[in-house]
């Protein structure tokens, strides 16, 4: 079941997001304006906010600014003020959507559905790439700089060119190459290649 946080300074969109929101299954939780919203955010987690713009004291799009200090929820920005300069600000403050009022329940209900499994997408690329990421932390500096060599070409540098390029003997660098390899858990050159792309890491030039 999602969390979500609705902020809105005005009770009957509250009530009225929440009635669309909840016979969906969702959790809800409410904040009345952006201070609170700042807050609850800190304090607990959500799968996503609905963040209104226009509101007294913080307006939302400080309080996305302030929210995206310190977490990545998902926030759709909601406001009877809407324009295209207006939604372009939201989106580059963080935002991943934007709704206008009078609020359409099934618009409402998609974007949500949206947002949410887009995070959790996200989340699992994270998860998988931070996985990828620590298998090349447990590389010595050696073998980081072996592997780094090999990540700049195309895969096909051999070792003695890379025993030239470090002043090492041959049999060095093939066992220095050789425990890289079984450290990352790859058998070539191209699935090294491979794994670093998935892990977001990029040679040295």
């Amino acid at each position: 079941m999602a969390r979500l946080l609705i902020t809105d300074d005005d009770p009957a969109i509250l009530g009225l997001i929440r009635a669309i929101l909840e016979p969906e299954g969702f959790e809800i939780a409410e904040a009345h304006n952006g201070i609170e919203a700042v807050e609850a955010v800190e304090h607990s987690d959500f799968d996503l906010l609905i963040l209104d713009i226009m509101m007294p004291e913080m307006d939302g799009l400080e309080a996305c600014r302030r929210i995206r200090q310190f977490s990545d929820v998902p926030i759709i920005f909601l406001s009877a003020h809407g324009s295209i300069p207006t939604a372009v600000s939201a989106v580059q403050k963080g935002a991943v959507d934007f709704l206008e009022k009078p609020i359409e329940p099934a618009e409402l209900i998609a974007k949500i559905n949206a947002a949410v499994a887009r995070s959790v997408t996200e989340s699992v690329e994270t998860m998988h790439r931070d996985r990828l990421r620590a298998r090349f932390e447990t590389l010595t500096a050696r073998e980081r700089e072996i592997i780094g060599e090999i990540l700049k070409g195309d895969g096909s540098e051999t070792n003695k060119q890379i025993a030239r390029t470090f002043d090492l003997e041959l049999s060095t660098v093939k066992m220095h190459r050789s425990n890289a390899f079984m450290k990352l858990g790859v058998h070539s050159a191209a699935e090294l290649i491979r794994l670093a792309q998935e892990a977001g890491i990029h040679a040295e030039a």
